[in-house]
């Protein structure tokens, strides 16, 4: 294959990639936001099979950008290298210095420490008096035992997070947590409202 088709091939699914991870990235962000609370799909699809799908696309971008980078090396090292002079050392200097500096800070947040804040007992900190106990919500739960350990209604936490009334109410949170897209975070802030408004 000549090599002005094999530039046109791989621009053209580059953009093709772009588009796909423009789009997608907008779906996740306006339509199927983080923390919803309504149970919502696209093409069968809820907010984390789409997040998949962006990550590969992003992936297979990024593998299109590295060949067309590959096939125009010799035009890039040019523009960054020059002809042979007595700077020629300088630039190349800078060039890799800068190379490094935008790998460093690309890949910085994968290697930064995850910090895991521990939210039951900080929502309980925040909001149960000395004389409640301590409340547990756990993805194993289901709705009626959550209701039992914090004596409040399954209606109203329901109510609260935006389900359908026929929800399973002796379904694990886990399961209904998947399938309805809100957090157990979101059921353990709805009890700590209750209770702040019902001490």
């Amino acid at each position: 294959m000549k090599r002005s088709i094999q530039n046109i091939v791989i621009d053209a699914i580059a953009f093709v990639g772009f588009i796909l991870l423009t789009t997608t990235g907008m779906l996740m962000h306006y339509i199927l936001p983080a923390g919803s609370r309504r149970f919502k799909t696209i093409c069968g699809m809820d907010r984390h099979e789409w997040g998949n799908i962006h990550f590969w696309i992003s992936v297979f971008f990024l593998c299109c950008l590295a060949v067309h980078l590959f096939l125009h090396w010799r035009w890039v090292a040019n523009i960054f290298i020059g002809k042979s002079h007595e700077r020629s050392g300088l630039r190349v200097a800078l060039v890799i210095i800068g190379f490094i500096g935008v790998l460093v800070f690309a890949i910085s947040p994968l290697l930064s420490p995850v910090n895991e804040t521990n939210v039951e007992r900080q929502g309980c900190d925040l909001c149960l008096s000395q004389d409640h106990k301590k409340i547990q919500v756990r993805g194993a739960m289901t709705f009626t035992e959550v209701a039992e350990e914090s004596e409040v209604s399954v209606e109203y936490i329901i109510e609260k997070l935006g389900l359908p009334e026929d929800v399973d109410k002796k379904e694990h949170l886990g399961k209904l947590r998947k399938e309805y897209g809100f957090e157990i975070e979101d059921v353990r802030r709805i009890i700590c409202e209750y209770k702040t408004k019902h001490p």
